[in-house]
């Protein structure tokens, strides 16, 4: 039997206690938090039987839920609506990536006015539309001027920022000169060693870099962000960018850590360099384009992902009393494409099914009930699983 408490405690072991506090008052406030910051208790729970086993194999993003969606400016200064968390990422039967996504959309219900039947709607929508992008065989992406609803807020929205006002909310300027807010809910402030030790860093990778100036730093602060990852080794980074003040840029900086999925699948992966050239690697197949400056770095001997910051607010947020059951609906359509063509793109590559393989997958209607009752069986689990870590959490098992 798994003891909730001690396996949480024994998988963040080590983390910055400052941010894991947080975490630990985060998945508190209810289950939905909870499944996100435990992505490692939810595969340990995962059957490992029928569909769990026989679907085709895909490189996924692992995390799978409905908030690790959002819209960013890819390295071409484009802006998409895409999956965006790979830290999790491993080669696994697609039913991994599914049943845990229809877990979090039952799980968010909870509570919802729209309902068990409403939440039954959204998966089926997921579902139904997941199926048939797959049966296409033709991976797309969504298109920005096209977008509707919350999905086409998101793009308009990314699109229409002007950089100052972006620069102005994360920063403070002093005439020409910009320092990071360092507010205690987005960043908080680093030692004057971990300062030097990123600035270092970056002075190393600017020289390997065709512009050396754009990566001047001028400020670090350790970063806010998340909510599975909070504690693990991440910082952001002001460099000079463009010019100060309004060119400046800022990049996150994040440790990789091994994938949740790996100890419990029985796939053979491949033999990465790091943890973070997986995590990039798997990123760069799956998305239609790739977030801006993504990359594999070291820093000392830790692997880190560099890329640029992407805001929080840039994500869909589905538990807004606002939003219509119609509007919900349609973004599950949306992301249901979404997974079915991340998978399209890198079919054949170090195990994956082939395209005719997850094609004639996705046109079958045998695994659609069973993989909503393998998610009603999960939803049920992580709702008591929350329980027992309320009940630890309140007598002061998490203080730090």
């Amino acid at each position: 039997m798994v003891n909730v408490v001690r396996r949480i405690q024994e998988y963040n072991a080590g983390r910055d206690p400052q941010r894991l506090q947080l975490k630990y008052d985060s998945i508190r406030s209810d289950p939905f938090t909870f499944l996100r910051g435990t992505c490692h208790l939810f595969y340990e729970r995962l059957p490992q039987t029928g569909l769990m086993r026989t679907a085709p194999l895909a490189w996924v993003c692992g995390d799978l839920h409905l908030e690790n969606f959002g819209s960013y400016k890819g390295d071409n200064r484009l802006v998409y609506f895409d999956l965006n968390d790979f830290d999790e990422s491993a080669l696994a039967p697609v039913s991994w990536e599914l049943v845990r996504l229809l877990t979090s959309v039952l799980i968010a219900a909870d509570g919802s006015p729209h309902g068990a039947d409403g939440s039954q709607l959204l998966c089926r929508s997921f579902i139904d539309a997941y199926g048939v992008a797959l049966a296409a065989g033709k991976a797309r992406w969504i298109e920005r001027d096209l977008a509707q609803g919350m999905v086409g807020d998101l793009l308009n929205g990314l699109r229409g920022r002007q950089r100052v006002g972006f620069l102005n909310n994360r920063t403070v300027r002093k005439g020409k000169r910009r320092t990071l807010r360092v507010d205690g809910k987005k960043a908080l402030p680093v030692t004057d060693k971990q300062r030097a030790k990123v600035t270092a860093f970056m002075k190393r990778f600017a020289a390997e870099q065709p512009n050396p100036d754009f990566y001047k730093v001028l400020d670090v602060a350790r970063r806010i962000a998340g909510t599975g990852s909070l504690g693990v080794d991440r910082y952001v980074i002001l460099v000079h960018g463009k010019g100060s003040p309004d060119g400046n840029y800022l990049l996150d900086l994040k440790q990789a850590l091994p994938s949740s999925l790996v100890p419990h699948l029985k796939v053979a992966q491949p033999k990465w360099n790091s943890e973070a050239e997986r995590v990039v690697t798997v990123e760069r197949r799956c998305q239609a384009v790739s977030m801006a400056f993504l990359q594999p770095v070291t820093m000392g001997k830790i692997d880190y992902v560099l890329r640029g910051l992407q805001p929080s607010e840039d994500r869909v947020s589905l538990k807004q009393p606002r939003h219509s059951l119609a509007e919900i609906q349609q973004v599950m359509t949306v992301m249901g494409s979404l997974v079915a063509w991340s998978q399209l793109r890198s079919v054949g590559r170090q195990g994956s099914a082939l395209a005719d393989e997850l094609m004639v997958f996705g046109q079958s209607k045998k695994w659609k009930r069973q993989l909503l009752e393998i998610a009603h069986g999960c939803a049920a689990q992580v709702r008591k699983d929350w329980q027992a870590y309320s009940k630890a959490y309140d007598a002061g098992a998490f203080k730090l």
